[in-house]
């Protein structure tokens, strides 16, 4: 018995690594301490506090970004977000950024029944698509909201708090690979708190 009892835990042993290796669990790639792994781009301000990552305009009121420092091509990012301030903000997937002009593509953060979710191409071909009007309600005002975003091949899919606002399919965004990027729009004014940052790769 005991034998067969050694063979069971060696066997279910064995299946957790083949359900592991093929199913990737998501790692946190903010450690709710500091920035590392991660880029500052501009002046705006980027921190940490009680564990939550903060971005705020700073007194230039321009673009900011805060990248990973590793390139993500396939994946799936969750995320959440809590809107302090009635501004625009996003999340960039297969990004570069040289000073504050980004490419790449934006996965759309604004005010709840506008449109987050939506994808927007910066310094490029602008709106891609939009969320439909019946999904807008999605998102809520003063609280946390969850974002997931996946991205593979040239499929784009964002989902908020569940509901699956948009699905794209685009050869451009394809092609491209490169970080994850928080944005701070220009305009002043804006403050988000992100937390709960995972990613699988895919």
């Amino acid at each position: 018995m005991r034998n067969v009892s050694i063979k069971a835990t060696v066997l279910f042993t064995i299946f957790l690594f083949l359900v592991t290796a093929a199913y990737p669990q998501k790692k946190s790639v903010f450690n709710g301490k500091n920035l590392d792994g991660w880029k500052i781009y501009g002046t705006e301000k980027w921190y940490v506090e009680d564990g939550e990552l903060i971005c705020e305009s700073g007194p230039d009121k321009g673009y900011g970004y805060l990248a990973t420092e590793k390139f993500y091509k396939d994946f799936e990012l969750d995320l959440e977000f809590f809107l302090l301030a009635n501004g625009n903000s996003g999340v960039f997937f297969r990004s570069t950024i040289e000073g504050t002009k980004i490419t790449g593509w934006q996965a759309e953060v604004e005010p709840a029944g506008a449109e987050s979710g939506g994808i927007y191409e910066s310094y490029g071909r602008g709106w891609l698509i939009k969320p439909e009007e019946s999904k807008r309600h999605a998102q809520k005002e003063g609280e946390w909201n969850k974002m997931k975003i996946r991205v593979g091949g040239d499929q784009v899919t964002t989902w908020i708090n569940g509901t699956e606002m948009i699905s794209l399919s685009d050869e451009k965004i394809g092609k491209a690979n490169g970080s994850i990027a928080l944005q701070i729009h220009d305009g002043g004014g804006i403050k988000v708190k992100w937390r709960k940052l995972r990613v699988k790769e895919l």
